[in-house]
């Protein structure tokens, strides 16, 4: 049995589906009730609590760990989830971890997904790190404005990164949850290419077969309408990737190919296939 945390999510979600479709039980975990895939077994459980894992794990032999802001949530300590996850019997922990340990490896929240790192290396179990750069559904955030004023406002709109769906890490995750052969790997996971604002928003505007207008947003701009979602330090660390890209930030990795045997997919595809949420 497979378990898979952050379940109801855009990565949780289709990971469940394609370890269902294979044929394996799966545990489908989030902090709230929500529908999940048919076939798979629904536990509600908080990962700022790791004991209450506990059900979730009994007869585990494969989790697959998303921790999203829980990692930073007062009092946490992620690592109690390995403990957990070792004393239940689970045998592999596919850790969802961040491009920017390797990247920007000096900001808080990324010092502290090294430190789970290290841990799950240290911990005897099998393991396999999934290191994403941006993902595709960001663009999530310009969907109000696009259905209410066919705009998307974005900083830095002729700066890009190579985003990936997200679709294309639950499909790396789960080739990882069910191949031995990735064992002992770290995977930097990236789109096909290096895509702007700009050009997202074309992409959308393709989508939706009617025009979308780009507005450039200056950065303080871009930081006083994130900092309603996010702290201003995690809006600045954002702010300096989205502006600045390192050579690292930049790269296309290899990897999603390597692993899946296709290449990756681009924005234009993630576009046409979420297309309703910008109606």
């Amino acid at each position: 049995m497979i378990v898979v945390t952050g379940a109801t999510g855009n990565i949780g979600r289709p990971l469940t589906q394609a370890l269902t479709e294979a044929g394996r039980q799966v545990t489908a975990v989030s902090r709230h009730a929500a529908p999940v895939p048919d076939g798979a077994r629904h536990v509600v459980a908080d990962l700022t609590d790791p004991a209450g894992l506990r059900p979730a794990l009994a007869g585990a032999k494969a989790l697959f760990v998303l921790l999203s802001g829980d990692l930073h949530a007062t009092g946490a300590n992620p690592a109690d989830i390995i403990a957990e996850a070792a004393a239940g019997g689970v045998r592999k922990v596919v850790l969802l971890s961040t491009l920017g340990v390797m990247t920007r490896p000096f900001g808080p929240t990324r010092i502290a997904m090294r430190a789970l790192e290290n841990t799950l290396r240290e911990s005897g179990l099998e393991w396999t790190i999934l290191r994403p750069g941006g993902f595709a559904s960001n663009a999530l955030w310009w969907a109000d404005s696009v259905r209410t004023r066919k705009v998307v406002a974005a900083p830095f709109g002729d700066v890009g990164v190579p985003i990936i769906d997200p679709a294309d890490i639950a499909a790396v995750a789960a080739a990882c949850l069910l191949d031995d052969r990735h064992t002992g790997g770290a995977y930097e996971l990236t789109g096909p290419e290096v895509i702007t604002p700009r050009r997202q928003t074309e992409a959308i505007a393709a989508a939706l077969g009617s025009p979308v207008r780009f507005h450039e947003l200056t950065r303080d701009e871009a930081k006083a309408a994130m900092t309603h979602s996010m702290p201003a330090e995690l809006a600045d660390d954002t702010l300096d990737i989205l502006g600045s890209p390192s050579p690292a930030e930049l790269r296309v990795s290899p990897h999603v190919q390597q692993i899946l045997g296709r290449a990756p997919r681009p924005f234009s595809d993630w576009a046409a296939r979420n297309v309703t949420a910008f109606r």
